[in-house]
């Protein structure tokens, strides 16, 4: 598992298709940038500092940089590559992938701002289901075509790379609690809770709609929502409000009935009431500590 700083987009060397009809063996060299391989047929033998893999297809592959990889077998194989290079990219952490999973459905949805948190996805793994391998097959033909245009090609390669990465860590941290968590079905309530929240916390959230979109007793699923973000639902959903109420504060001169309003919170005494609660001050004093500093 490699472990890259999300607030960073890589930078994209190179990145092409080959296909190889006849049998045909990887050259020896040792490049200064990550290589990521995808095969889409056939088979490609590779060794890394000494350790071989053989990637069929829907197997992915990223070398890393200052170490020796060649081939070690002729195939015939179909494959895409890409050469990026990125400022802050390493080995994960030496901790269960089941608890980096859990971790990480925590992470991603934070109320508070983003601090550069880890992006994780494996060195290796295999797409196997159907709907996967077309996703990928039609991101890299997506990818490709971006690549090759005239203009910002390196840019917005780059910025479908990352996109593609981050699908790969849900998909692989998914993977991963699927197989070592009893309760998986809960914590995949539990973050599509989490994004719904996120996008809909300018809305009424009322329990009795929350059962009925995630099809669970409000009573359990709160439950496990408390066990792994450490907020009841309804608590998240006021500190997600009044986080935004903040953001709102600091970059508008809009008045706080607008931002009580924008935020979810749309009765006057009831906004200044939570947001106080929250902040341990009123929205009025916030804004002036705000505007002290400026």
């Amino acid at each position: 598992m490699l472990s890259m700083n999300a607030d960073y987009v890589p930078r994209i060397k190179l990145m092409g298709f080959v296909s190889y009809k006849n049998p045909w063996i990887h050259f020896k060299r040792n490049t200064h940038e990550h290589i990521l391989y995808f095969v889409k047929s056939g088979e490609l033998h590779m060794r890394e500092n000494g350790v071989s893999h053989v990637l069929r297809k829907g197997d992915m592959l990223v070398l890393e940089p200052h170490l020796d990889h060649e081939g070690t077998q002729k195939h015939p194989c179909d494959y895409y590559y890409i050469h990026f290079e990125h400022p802050d990219i390493q080995q994960a952490p030496e901790r269960p992938l089941s608890l980096l999973a859990k971790q990480w459905i925590m992470s991603e949805n934070q109320t508070g701002k983003d601090d550069g948190r880890p992006l994780y996805f494996p060195k290796t793994c295999t797409l196997t289901q159907r709907k996967s391998l077309h996703h990928m097959y039609h991101a890299l033909s997506e990818m490709l075509q971006l690549y090759r245009r005239k203009h910002f090609n390196r840019s917005l390669t780059a910025l479908k790379f990352m996109e593609m990465l981050i699908e790969l860590s849900r998909e692989s941290l998914f993977d991963e609690l699927e197989k070592n968590s009893p309760h998986t079905k809960s914590y995949m309530k539990v973050h599509a809770l989490l994004d719904y929240i996120h996008e809909h916390y300018a809305e009424k959230i009322i329990s009795s709609d929350i059962e009925q979109r995630f099809e669970c007793n409000y009573d359990y699923i709160n439950r496990v929502f408390a066990k792994l973000t450490g907020h009841t639902i309804m608590r998240y959903v006021n500190q997600v409000r009044i986080n935004h109420a903040k953001e709102l504060i600091e970059a508008t001169h809009l008045s706080f009935g607008e931002i009580g309003y924008l935020t979810g919170l749309d009765d006057p005494f009831y906004f200044s009431k939570v947001f106080k609660k929250y902040v341990g001050m009123s929205p009025n004093q916030y804004y002036k500590q705000v505007r002290d500093k400026e």
